[in-house]
């Protein structure tokens, strides 16, 4: 089957160099905003299916991928927000889907009630509802700084399958591949972050169609954070896919689409 890929791009926003890669090219705009540790690489094959219907975006965050990088930059809640914000502004799209997975979902909150202009629709996939007086983010953090030091010293996809178990040998081969481009900092900061910032306090003002995809055993989001979410913004839209854990795309990709169908209102 051939790629819907189409380039990869840079572009200078929110005081950084931002990198971007495109595909399929025709239909409404979406730009997929990824996790803690995913450069935007990682996740290709959700965007070659998204991009049967769409023109699709996949975003390096700042500290991943080849996106700018390095101790030098900040990487809080708000600046990672601004920089979707920008992005979006400096690539002059005038309405798109933002999609934000984990981290990228919590950055999608934050920039959406930071600027309602363009963005029309919401997906939040698997946020951590973690914060101040919350339980704590389920996954710890040598999980994350552990993977990153093996993939820094040079790991095959053999050494990432202990991370990630379910995972096929092309996802495992991408991240033992990409994963050293994760900027420990930033990982570290997002991580605090997952703890110390309340994202809940945006959710009531958000203005715009959300949907909240939920990860059947991820643990990440339980029954009575859906109850807080619908209590917060009463026109969310709320999705499980149970068979899935926090990494929604990689352990069932059908169902991954099949729960977006409705809300985007075109089959993938």
């Amino acid at each position: 089957m051939s790629s819907a890929f189409l380039n990869g791009g840079n572009v200078h926003a929110n005081g950084i160099r931002q990198h971007y890669l495109r595909y399929g090219g025709k239909g409404p705009k979406v730009l997929i905003v990824p996790g803690i540790t995913s450069p935007a690489i990682t996740w290709e094959f959700v965007a070659e299916r998204f991009a049967t219907q769409f023109d699709t975006y996949v975003l390096d965050v700042r500290g991943r991928g080849l996106s700018s990088s390095g101790p030098e930059l900040d990487y809080d809640l708000d600046t990672c927000a601004k920089d979707i914000v920008d992005f979006a502004q400096a690539m002059k799209f005038d309405e798109y889907t933002l999609v934000g997975h984990s981290m990228g979902a919590r950055f999608a909150i934050r920039a959406e009630t930071m600027s309602q202009t363009g963005c029309t629709q919401l997906v939040l996939i698997d946020p951590p509802v973690s914060g101040p007086g919350r339980r704590a983010y389920p996954s710890k953090l040598p999980w994350y700084i552990d993977s990153m030091a093996e993939a820094t010293a040079g790991c095959d996809t053999e050494a990432m399958r202990k991370y990630c178990a379910t995972w096929t040998d092309e996802q495992l081969t991408l991240r033992a591949e990409w994963l050293h481009t994760c900027d420990e900092k930033a990982v570290r900061v997002t991580y605090d972050g997952f703890h110390n910032d309340d994202i809940h306090q945006y959710i009531p003002n958000i203005t715009i169609p959300t949907l909240l995809m939920v990860a059947g055993k991820g643990g990440v989001i339980e029954p009575v954070d859906e109850a807080e979410m619908r209590e917060l913004l009463p026109s969310i839209s709320i999705v499980k896919v149970e068979k899935a854990g926090h990494m929604i795309p990689w352990d069932d990709l059908d169902g991954f689409f099949e729960q977006l169908t409705p809300f985007l209102g075109v089959k993938l």
